[in-house]
């Protein structure tokens, strides 16, 4: 099995197209991504009401070598800075790739 890190990003589905975009430009081949996520943070409770899904939440999971999570994290901290949000980071292992 190969050591990679998780990376677990929660943020509004506004800066989605730029969250994914950081991952392209930084190489990451792959990501998966749910969207209409729903909880309660420090600003408040996120819900997936239809009618306000512009400003609904976003999970978007990938992995990534060791050496490239400090990069990541610091493209994505200014999004998170802005519009809130969280970013995981986790160790994690391959078991098929």
């Amino acid at each position: 099995m190969e050591k990679i890190k998780k990376i677990e990003i929660i943020t509004t589905s506004l800066e989605l197209g730029k969250v994914l975009e950081i991952l392209d430009k930084l190489g990451v081949s792959g990501y998966s991504v749910i969207r209409n996520v729903i909880g309660k943070g420090g600003r408040g409770m996120a819900d997936d009401d239809i009618e306000m899904s512009v400003l609904s939440n976003v999970y978007v999971m990938t992995t990534c070598a060791e050496k490239e999570v400090h990069q990541l994290v610091e493209a994505i901290r200014p999004i998170l800075k802005r519009f809130g949000g969280i970013c995981l980071v986790s160790d994690a292992e391959w078991i098929i790739h």
